[in-house]
């Protein structure tokens, strides 16, 4: 399959914008008057590296991947997801499908770039419903959403679910993998280099402990990503948050992965025996969806002793359901604790 022939025609014509900085060519430059910016060196006053060559090298070196197969963006996930609709939808004429319950982003910006949006709703016990997402379909379904390990359930899809989708949807299919360091499941990563209509998101916002910096990756085949540079702002990401990327990945943050998993299988093993709990639900990712007896008043009560975590009762399936992020064991305990307080009414 040719990833080409599912791009925008006017996006295929597209003549990017041509920095300053993608004219030079190189040499040893000592005073540079070619961008307007500032003379005065303050750290910031030059524009960053536009393609953020230093920091693709980095990603390709944590993740195998060649790096013509790595797009850098800002706001965590967000501006890929934003850049996929952009690229290959053709507002008021085509539609994404996406499951739901999921990343509500992924409507959203369906709904900014005038694109339409199907959700097909997860089966039981949230497992990813293969025929159904194939069956709503049509000739203008560009996109096909797969968000896995899923926000807010927690669980990933097994490979060969995704791998059948691959070959039968036959358009672009996006696997936002933005909890996968936490999962012992394969990443869909390796699939790239046979499935040309396959994009892997990856974020720095949960694993590596960024969440403030904002910035997320794209994988996918090098003439997508070549399109996804094009149709980018030319400075999509500081100079400041390059350098950043550059010091903070060269940590090994697998100590705290390690910490947060070991964490989530204790809240896993905690959380079924609190009689305000009516279910947990299985998690491969660093936050635990539990139905609980009435989320609302749980809720309440949490925040009322200083913890908030998210109320996502009003998602498709998850009627009463709490979804809480692993924190620190300290932070762990003490949500035990107050849930253990609440259902024995010592609050």
């Amino acid at each position: 399959m040719n990833p080409l022939k599912l791009i925008r025609k006017n996006i295929l014509a597209l003549e990017p914008y041509s920095t300053a900085r993608d004219e030079f060519t190189g040499g040893d430059i000592s005073v540079w008057v070619d961008a307007n910016e500032s003379p005065y060196e303050n750290g910031v006053n030059r524009y960053p590296d536009p393609h953020q060559h230093l920091v693709k090298e980095r990603v390709s070196e944590l993740y195998g991947m060649p790096v013509e197969n790595i797009f850098i963006g800002g706001a965590g996930s967000d501006e890929a997801i934003d850049i996929i609709y952009r690229v290959f939808c053709e507002p008021r004429i085509d539609n994404a499908i996406a499951i739901t319950p999921s990343y509500g982003v992924y409507k959203v910006a369906a709904d900014i770039n005038d694109v339409g949006f199907r959700e097909v709703q997860l089966g039981a016990d949230f497992h990813l419903p293969v025929l159904d997402l194939l069956n709503a379909a049509d000739a203008h379904s560009k996109l096909l959403w797969i968000c896995s390990p899923n926000n807010p359930t927690g669980n990933a899809f097994p490979r060969e679910q995704i791998l059948f989708l691959l070959k039968h949807f036959e358009r672009m299919v996006v696997v936002d993998e933005a909890y996968a360091d936490f999962s012992d499941k394969e990443s869909m990563l390796s699939a790239i280099a046979d499935h040309p209509n396959l994009i892997v998101l990856r974020t720095f916002s949960k694993a590596w402990g960024m969440a403030g910096m904002r910035a997320g990756m794209a994988f996918a085949d090098p003439r997508v990503i070549r399109y996804f540079d094009r149709v980018k702002y030319p400075y999509n990401m500081s100079r400041l948050v390059q350098e950043e990327l550059l010091k903070r990945t060269a940590c090994d943050v697998a100590p705290q992965i390690t910490e947060i998993k070991a964490q989530a299988a204790m809240m896993l093993r905690r959380l079924p025996a609190l009689e305000c709990v009516r279910k947990v639900y299985p998690s491969d990712a660093n936050f635990i969806l539990a139905e609980v007896s009435d989320a609302a008043a749980v809720y309440d009560y949490l925040v009322a002793n200083g913890v908030i975590v998210r109320n996502r009762s009003s998602m498709p399936g998850c009627a009463n359901c709490l979804r809480i992020t692993v924190g620190t064991p300290a932070e762990n305990r003490r949500i035990i604790e107050l849930l253990e307080a609440y259902e024995s009414g010592k609050f």
